[in-house]
């Protein structure tokens, strides 16, 4: 059988670990050439190996998405080196500071909105240019369960998550007639590096993570992966300017 995604190129960002990396992983199982990015250059690396291990070619681009001037070289990098962009996962993100609110500082603030919403933006900026020219493409981004819910001590993360699902809506209704398509993808609480910098490894919290998950368990990154793999599949044609939970059924 023939990869649904041989001679596609799929961009990842935050592409080093956890959700980002299972997604390169994905798209490389079904045949797409992937650029890797992240800050991490040699996580990042270490993406592309594996990537490459699945018998097509990868390219790590380091860029900070908080820079314009970053994320244009990013895009100009990819289109350069492939031609064009068909996928495009905005994926890099950080949880921030936790802090109430009246406590939340000026520069924590600026960091994760930085990342988290201008960094959706401004990739989108760049990657809608190139779709543009090529005639068309989609745009996956990652906002989060918090995205539609409040969370006590994580302000900026909540507002950078839910403004993720504005870009998204508008953007898909300006490009719908120009054969792109931009959804979010909305995780729950996944097993990733970030679960265990929070619980420094300890067993407990995790179990008290899982408990709070209705289906009983935390999610598996390659989950995330398989929901952005059949956003930009020919499957969801019809689909645009959507939220998919991968949640275990938090949000409902």
């Amino acid at each position: 059988m023939v990869p649904q995604f041989s001679g596609k190129v799929a961009l990842v960002t935050g592409a080093a670990s956890g959700i980002g990396r299972a997604t390169a992983l994905a798209f490389a199982r079904h045949g797409a050439k992937v650029v890797v990015s992240d800050v991490d250059d040699a996580a990042g690396e270490e993406t592309v190996e594996l990537v490459r291990a699945q018998n097509t070619d990868a390219l790590f681009v380091h860029a900070d998405v908080s820079r314009r001037s970053a994320v244009e070289a990013l895009i100009t990098t990819a289109a350069q080196m492939y031609g064009r962009i068909d996928f495009a996962f905005n994926n890099a993100g950080i949880s921030g500071a936790r802090a109430m609110m009246a406590d939340y500082s000026e520069e924590s603030w600026d960091r994760v909105i930085g990342i988290n919403l201008k960094g959706v933006w401004l990739c989108m900026k760049y990657e809608l240019q190139q779709m543009l020219r090529q005639g068309g493409g989609v745009i996956v981004n990652t906002s989060s369960t918090a995205g539609q819910t409040g969370s006590r001590g994580v302000g900026a993360y909540v507002a950078s998550k839910h403004g993720v699902i504005g870009l998204t809506k508008a953007a898909a209704l300006e490009y719908a007639r120009q054969n792109i398509r931009v959804n979010a993808i909305l995780p729950g609480t996944i097993h990733t590096h970030l679960i265990d910098e929070f619980t420094h490894g300890n067993e407990q919290m995790l179990q008290e993570f899982a408990e709070g998950e209705p289906i009983g368990r935390l999610g598996r990154p390659e989950e995330v992966a398989n929901a952005v793999i059949w956003l930009c599949s020919a499957e969801s044609s019809f689909v645009t300017g959507a939220t998919l939970a991968v949640d275990g059924g938090r949000l409902a």
